[in-house]
This record gives C-alpha cells, sequence and structure tokens, in this order.
C-alpha cells in the first residue's frame, strides 16, 4: 500500500497542508482529464478498491501527533475523492479528533455534488475545492473525459444545490488548455455560473506539471486576459517568475488602484508581481480605503466594504 499520508507541504493557495489520499492504490476517478498528471485511466462510477475508515484515520493520527504546524488537512485522491462511499464518516472522525485545531479541505471534480450523501460530507468540510474547466457540453467531453454517466447540466445543477446549503468557503478552479477552453466565450459562461452560484475565490491556472495527454497550456498573459471577465470574483492566477519588473503594470494613484480592485480583488502575493503600486495599497490600507480580505486561507487586497 502506498503512502495514504503524505506532506506536510507548503501550498501558495490553501497553505502549509497535511494530505490525506483516499485512493493511494490506484487511480479511480469518475473523469480521464486530458492534464491529470496521475497520467490516463478509464474513468469510473465507483471506487473498486476502498479502504476502511480506520486505515486512513489511523496513520493520520499518528502523524497528527506531533503536532505539526499545518493549515489544513487536505483530502484528496489518487481520483476522486467524493467517490469515497464513506466520506460522510471520515470526516466527522476527523474533526472529533482534531477539536477545530485545523481546517479540513477537500480537493474535487465537483461531479457527485448533487448526490445527498455527498453534500452532507461536504458541508463537513471548512473549505471545498472544485473544478470546473468548461461551460458546454462539447468542451467537457473533450476536455475532462467524463464517465458515460455524468452530463454538465447534472453536474452544475448539483453545484449550485450544494452551495445553497454550504456554510463554509467555496473555491473554484478552472484549468485552461490552448485551444480547448481559452477563449472568452466559454469563460463567460463560467463566469456567470461562478457568480450565480457565490464562490468565495475562482483559481486560474494552465498546465505546470507532465498531462496524461499530449495537449498545451497557455501563456500567462492569456489568463490575465481570460480573467477579466470574473469581475466581482476573488481571482487568483498562478504567479510566474518570467514576469520582470519592467513588464508591470503602472498603477500611479489611488483612484487607479480603487478602479482596480472593483473590477476584482487581487492577491497581495501577486499583486507585486504584477503591478507596481504596492506603496499606494500600504498607504491606503493605513487610511481604510481598502482592505485585507481572507479568502480561504489566500489574502486579497479588495476594496473596503
Amino acid at each position: 500500500m502506498q503512502n495514504i499520508i503524505f506532506g506536510p507541504i507548503h501550498s501558495r493557495r490553501f497553505g502549509i497542508s497535511l494530505g490525506v489520499d483516499l485512493s493511494p492504490n490506484k487511480k479511480q476517478c469518475n473523469f480521464d482529464c486530458l492534464y491529470c498528471e496521475l497520467g490516463g485511466a478509464k474513468s469510473v462510477a465507483s471506487m473498486e478498491d476502498v479502504l476502511s475508515v480506520d486505515q486512513i484515520l489511523h496513520p493520520l493520527l499518528k502523524r497528527l501527533e506531533n503536532e505539526p504546524k499545518l493549515d489544513v488537512i487536505t483530502l484528496s485522491a489518487n481520483g476522486e475523492p467524493t467517490l469515497y462511499p464513506h466520506l460522510l464518516e471520515l470526516i466527522t472522525k476527523i474533526k472529533e479528533e482534531i477539536k477545530g485545531k485545523y481546517k479540513t479541505l477537500i480537493l474535487s471534480n465537483g461531479s457527485r455534488f448533487g448526490q445527498r450523501e455527498v453534500q452532507a460530507a461536504l458541508r463537513e468540510f471548512d473549505i471545498v475545492k472544485f473544478s470546473l474547466d468548461c461551460f458546454t457540453p462539447q468542451c467537457f467531453k473533450k476536455l475532462d473525459r467524463p464517465n458515460k454517466s455524468l452530463e454538465i447540466e447534472q453536474i452544475k445543477n448539483g453545484i449550485k444545490d450544494f452551495a445553497r446549503t454550504y456554510k463554509g468557503e467555496l473555491v473554484a478552479e478552472i484549468l485552461i488548455l490552448k485551444n480547448l477552453n481559452d477563449n472568452l466565450e466559454e469563460m463567460k459562461l463560467l463566469a456567470n455560473f461562478m457568480r450565480e452560484v457565490g464562490v468565495h475565490r475562482v483559481d486560474l491556472g494552465t498546465l505546470d506539471r507532465p498531462p496524461a495527454y499530449k495537449i498545451q497550456g497557455v501563456e500567462h498573459q492569456v489568463l490575465q486576459n481570460l480573467s477579466s471577465v470574473f469581475e466581482g470574483l476573488c481571482v487568483s492566477i498562478p504567479a510566474r517568475k518570467q514576469i520582470t519588473l519592467e513588464h508591470r503594470t503602472l498603477l500611479s494613484s489611488e483612484e487607479d488602484v480603487l478602479e482596480l480592485l472593483k473590477k476584482r480583488p487581487i492577491s497581495v502575493d501577486e499583486f507585486s508581481s504584477l503591478f507596481d503600486g504596492e506603496q499606494i495599497c500600504q498607504k491606503m490600507l493605513q487610511n481604510g480605503q481598502i482592505e485585507i480580505k481572507k479568502v480561504a486561507n489566500m489574502k486579497f487586497f479588495a476594496p473596503k466594504s
């Protein structure tokens, strides 16, 4: 059996994370995404290789005995974690043991959010992150290659249904691929959906690990351009080292900063790599014109609410 517990690792988007793999022995997923770093595998509708709750809980508690410095305990899988049939029992027992000392996070593809038993489990997590790369059926089937039991409308309705009762922080991730979903039309539809759902944060990214299939990511500037349609939402974009100081956008006044942040709050970590105007930001923080808003363990500059 491979390691069930991995880390802690430093996640730029969620802080210091201790990972829990609910499918350590093999990939079990209801998608076969083109970009999956786990490699290609036939999609499944349910888990065949299922660990008991104790098989997962025991090594986790053993790792927590030394009280590591953590921000989150992250449940994921070598595949899709909501396929794990004992998810509610597992997260309930984890929360009983940690007693609020750490936040809990699950990384899901969002495909089973309409299932009542899955919703009951997800409501126990402090942070729920789901992926939604496409809005249209054509894009979805080509990019995410879902199990034949899944349709995109069913998934979107499930996400909306879950969001109505969820009290934690809901984060959406969209992975952009060249010539697949890198167009404004698809992004506008996704942005409208994210606003309707009321997600707390949107993470826009592209390939940064070897994919399962022969595909291409997009340039950082493409991500920046596509982010413009997510007005009113906190959007995180991975900062790239190749963005040098001379290529930053100059913000010369408080009005420039406020106009930018009204469109969408900007991650504190990303701001200095994208814009020349951090001193103005610090002054506006002191004057109370803007604030730092913490969303799912990531800080954003935002207009004062």
